[in-house]
């Protein structure tokens, strides 16, 4: 019979999109579950999936148009009586398996991707961690997903036969919605469960057979699929290695950039040849097509909340700069008589505890670097918390992690928090709390190189440092002889709306001398 789409919610907030591309036609058969079109919204790109088996009968909107969400978006012949019927084609695809459901004890459920941050409606699919087919335990990870906050890795929740993936990677995925099917067995299951699980392995191989001819010059077998995070596969790239081929280290084979390392020094003549393309491809057409080519990524995920929240900030706050050097001389000389102490008993001290712990004591005299303004600049609330954060270069983009009450820390306390959340943000996977609530920040771009910055402040906080690399200058001393010195420029930005020039200068007075009289900012820790 034939029914009409409507096209359901697809995000907060989200009224309309654009129909970005048909993947079908009128007339064609469709599947349910396969992609029928692409539309983009002001967050993301999404895949509007078939929900029946069908014939299609009419497509409402033409590529480029508006489309209006709770509104018909395509009509189709359902197949079978009823849509309740169409809606079951798993069970149907295997009349076997289902008459053996009941009897055995197992049954279908579908896994409904949870809430995995506060006001976080959707993510994406990064890498699927098993396959259709594959038995599954309690609490094993089945995928990792990237929402705009952190990366975020799914469990099972129970033990049992992954039937069906609803999402491909790279797809954008709905909370609340289906992630995954899974077939959970009894005690009088575990029979027929391998059986199901060597059926839906062979269907996973069966599109695939000519894989490992393509591969076959090198007389290694292709696994089809490697299990590595997008970093890695795009390491694999840049070295020119087939990915398929590396032996993964990893948990369920997964490849590592150090497995692409140990692959390269065995066998240094493999990687270019297990290039199919290259072979049958001549020199002088691959030239041409590299020279002229170009790529488009759709921006998603944690890229694109740094892109909506800078753009929020440089258009809201008017930025001003104040730029100083620091000498750290004492504070290094400090640090290095007292690192090897506390590196046993586990803890790792470097600068940057004391740039947090020397920040909150300067604060708790200039309030106003700790305190946020509303939109129309008529309010200003001052926090007692100093929730100081640390910008990380995170391979998922740009993390700025915060710790919480610096005030009431030491240096040793702020230096475990410090480790902990440089961690875990550099994996992506660093808590949504701590992401949420800081009051002034600290961007360490020393690290990777350069001296002097025009940090961009983390809204709706008023002020932001940038740490340059440190370096060995000459400086005259109190007898006018040249000595070499350990300086350390720094820049910082201000909300001219409420932070003037002098406060600025003021303040970083303040916070320059607790950092080159380290016996000061001792004495301050009352």
């Amino acid at each position: 019979m034939s029914k009409e789409f409507i096209l359901p919610d697809i995000g907060e907030g989200i009224v309309e999109c654009e129909v970005v591309e048909w993947l079908v036609a009128v007339g064609d058969t469709v599947k349910e579950d396969q992609p029928i079109c692409d539309v983009m919204t002001d967050k993301a790109l999404v895949q509007i999936p078939a929900v029946h088996d069908g014939v299609i009968t009419q497509l409402h909107y033409a590529k480029g148009d508006i489309a209006k969400v709770h509104e018909p978006l395509f009509a189709m012949d359902v197949a079978g009586e009823s849509a309740s019927q169409a809606a079951d084609t798993n069970s149907n695809e295997s009349s076997n398996s289902t008459e053996q459901a009941p009897a055995t004890g197992s049954h279908l459920e579908d896994f409904i991707l949870p809430d995995i941050g506060e006001g976080i409606v959707e993510c994406e699919i990064v890498e699927w961690l098993v396959t259709e087919g594959q038995e599954i335990k309690e609490d094993q990870a089945v995928c990792d997903v990237m929402t705009d906050k952190a990366l975020v890795q799914i469990p099972a929740k129970y033990d049992g036969v992954v039937e069906k993936l609803h999402y491909k990677k790279g797809d954008i995925a709905q909370v609340h919605s289906p992630l995954f099917q899974v077939r959970i067995t009894g005690s009088a299951g575990t029979q027929s469960a391998p059986a199901q699980t060597v059926e839906a392995q062979l269907e996973i191989h069966k599109p695939q057979p000519a894989q490992p001819s393509n591969d076959s010059v090198n007389g290694k077998a292709v696994t089809g699929k490697a299990v590595a995070s997008p970093a890695v596969r795009r390491r694999a790239r840049e070295m020119d290695i087939d990915i398929r081929l590396v032996a993964g280290s990893g948990k369920n084979g997964r490849v590592y950039k150090e497995d692409l390392e140990k692959y390269l020094q065995g066998d240094n003549t493999s990687a270019p040849l297990g290039v199919a393309p290259e072979k049958e491809v001549p020199a002088p057409q691959a030239a041409t097509v590299s020279s002229g080519g170009t790529r488009v990524e759709p921006i998603r995920g944690m890229k694109a909340a740094m892109a909506k929240q800078m753009v929020a900030s440089v258009s809201t706050i008017p930025h001003f700069t104040y730029s100083d050097e620091i000498d750290l001389t004492e504070l290094i000389a400090l640090r290095k008589t007292l690192k090897e102490q506390y590196a046993k008993q586990g803890i790792k001290l470097t600068m940057m505890p004391f740039f947090i712990k020397a920040l909150s004591l300067a604060i708790k005299e200039f309030p106003i670097l700790n305190s946020k303004v509303n939109d129309d600049c008529t309010e200003i609330t001052y926090f007692d918390d100093h929730n100081i954060g640390m910008a990380v270069d995170s391979k998922l983009g740009l993390l700025v992690p915060n710790i919480k009450g610096c005030q009431n820390k030491s240096i040793v306390d702020v230096a475990e928090s410090v480790t902990k959340l440089t961690d875990a943000a550099r994996e992506g996977r660093v808590s949504p709390d701590d992401l949420k609530g800081g009051t002034i920040s600290i961007s360490n771009i020393g690290a990777i190189g350069g001296t002097t910055a025009t940090p961009i402040i983390n809204k709706p906080e008023v002020a932001i440092v940038a740490l340059g690399k440190l370096q060995h200058l000459p400086r005259f001393d109190e007898s006018g002889n040249v000595v070499s010195r350990s300086i350390m420029q720094v820049s910082w930005s201000g909300d001219h709306r409420v932070i003037d020039g002098g406060t600025i200068a003021r303040f970083n007075n303040l916070w320059k001398s607790f950092l080159e009289e380290p016996a000061k900012m001792m004495m301050a820790m009352r």
